[in-house]
């Protein structure tokens, strides 16, 4: 135990000098043996190992477990799980950690989620994945799995995250350059104006994907828990794009946009997508499905008024989650923020009265 601890010590030492960020994260740990588990976790309150597993492991190993521990700690006070199952989001957030640490060279042990398929994805991305992949016993294996790995503390000692120490850190090591390889892929809120944008519209997709459920056969995942919820039907990507064709849209970066954006959903099972072409009115519609060739063709040339989609797409278009809309920011917006997601796609940055903005580079 006392080696152990010894071992511990020393790679918490290494961590700081080789990998400043993850090594002062991880001298806030609060770290305890626990062989209910089999090898390593961290909830992002403590860090439990197996005390045999970590034994086992060379310096070098115990570093990657450390940093990882430090890495979900430092998400644990991010509220980006929403509605997902908390273990399910867990499962996602490791493997995108685990990815981000084999980037910056560091040497992976046994027993680790660790997937290549998942390089270059966001947990949300991930999660998503997961969540398709599960059958629906697998799904109550896994829960019942986590349940009896998680040890359970009294609430009073749980240790609070400390989120002025994470800032601090972020702050610093940002300031100084420092900061990881993939880093952003992890933390995307510290780096919003940096984010590449063909990741940031992937993630923005994954989390507006349409899921239709039906309630025969029920969900055979919370049954047991005397809840008949609907099951899963299937997934259904159905967004609007609407491109400003007043003319004063680089058709080049247009066409980069299309690109690119065809390329990312056809990584959806299946997907509706209304394209709209407006200047100061409606000028052309198009619905496009799995297969065909996203295609436009710029009709207009007049002056900018986005009314017309918003009040277009209510009337005629049901059962839409998100409109992107291809602009330059420069024209007339409803008087009131309509129920739709918007996602407002631009080269430059325009203060706009609702929705995202997402800064083509």
């Amino acid at each position: 135990m006392k080696k152990l601890k010894e071992k511990l010590d020393k790679a918490k030492a290494k961590l700081m000098l080789e990998h400043p960020y993850f090594g002062q994260i991880a001298s806030s740990l609060k770290i305890s043996s626990n062989d209910n588990i089999e090898s390593f976790t961290s909830d992002g309150d403590n860090f439990e190992y197996n005390d045999e597993y970590l034994s086992k492991l060379n310096e070098k190993e115990l570093e990657f477990t450390l940093a990882n521990s430090a890495m979900h700690y430092a998400l644990s006070h991010k509220n980006r799980i929403n509605q997902r199952e908390d273990w399910l989001w867990q499962l996602a957030t490791d493997y995108a950690i685990n990815s981000m640490l084999v980037k910056n060279d560091m040497f992976a042990p046994e027993k680790i989620n660790l997937n290549k398929r998942f390089d270059d994805m966001y947990a949300e991305e991930i999660y998503a994945i997961l969540e398709s992949e599960f059958d629906e016993k697998e799904y109550e294996e896994q829960e019942q799995k986590q349940k009896k790995e998680k040890q359970k503390v009294n609430p009073s000692e749980k240790e609070s995250i400390d989120e002025d120490f994470l800032n601090q850190v972020n702050q610093k090591i940002k300031a100084q350059g420092e900061l990881p390889k993939d880093f952003q892929r992890v933390f995307p809120e510290l780096f919003i104006d940096k984010i590449d944008w063909r990741s940031e519209l992937h993630r923005y997709l994954n989390l507006h994907a349409k899921e239709d459920y039906q309630f025969f056969p029920p969900n055979k995942k919370y049954i047991h828990q005397g809840f008949a919820l609907p099951s899963l039907k299937s997934e259904l990507l159905k967004i609007v794009v609407a491109i400003d064709s007043s003319g004063s849209i680089d058709k080049e970066l247009l066409a980069t946009f299309f690109g690119h954006f065809q390329s990312i959903v056809e990584s959806f099972k299946s997907y509706e997508i209304d394209l709209i072409e407006c200047d100061a009115k409606i000028q052309n519609h198009k619905v496009f499905y799995p297969g065909d060739s996203i295609e436009y063709r710029v009709v207009g040339g007049g002056g900018t008024d986005f009314r017309p989609v918003f009040e277009y797409v209510d009337r005629e278009i049901a059962d839409a989650k998100i409109i992107i809309y291809f602009t330059d920011g420069l024209g007339s917006f409803p008087e009131n923020s309509p129920y739709i997601d918007t996602l407002w796609v631009m080269r430059d940055k325009v203060e706009v009265p609702f929705g995202e903005v997402l800064i083509l580079e």
